[in-house]
């Protein structure tokens, strides 16, 4: 082979080389001018299709997070008026507590000493016909004066 042969033969060589480098980079841009293409529709779309429906969807959840709080603040009312009820009826029922503790204390037929004393009940109170009986419990014999 000839230096010539050899010269030709690297030349093709170098030639198809920059041929298939340059083919190489025309498809390159071409796949990227068709990603770009595509990346566009994609956001057509999305913008289309999705965004009122993400505006509504976030408009959806700051109405629901308004009516969550405003059920939290009513809890939290009803709580506090719970509570007031509760205190309230625990006053009453102390108030009431007291009127009959004060009632068994002036009555002379109660023993309101008794270990097994408990205000406004029946036990430790006589009939208008018996009398208390020294072991605690009521008896229905007359009451007989000594």
């Amino acid at each position: 082979m000839s230096s010539s042969t050899v010269t030709w033969i690297v030349v093709l060589v170098v030639a198809v080389f920059v041929i298939a480098v340059l083919v190489g980079l025309m498809m390159n841009r071409r796949r990227q001018e068709q990603r770009r293409t595509q990346a566009e529709q994609i956001r057509r779309e999305a913008e289309q299709q999705h965004a009122p429906a993400v505006g509504s969807a976030h408009a959806e959840a700051r109405e629901k997070e308004l009516r969550a709080e405003e059920a939290r603040l009513a809890a939290e009312r009803a709580e506090r008026e719970a509570t007031e009820a509760r205190v309230g009826a625990h006053q009453e029922a102390a108030q009431h507590e007291d009127r009959l503790r004060e009632a068994d204390r002036l009555d002379p037929d109660v023993d309101h000493r008794a270990t097994d004393y408990a205000p406004g009940t029946t036990e430790g109170h006589t009939t208008t016909t018996g009398h208390r009986a020294t072991d605690g419990h009521t008896t229905t014999e007359p009451r007989r004066e000594v």
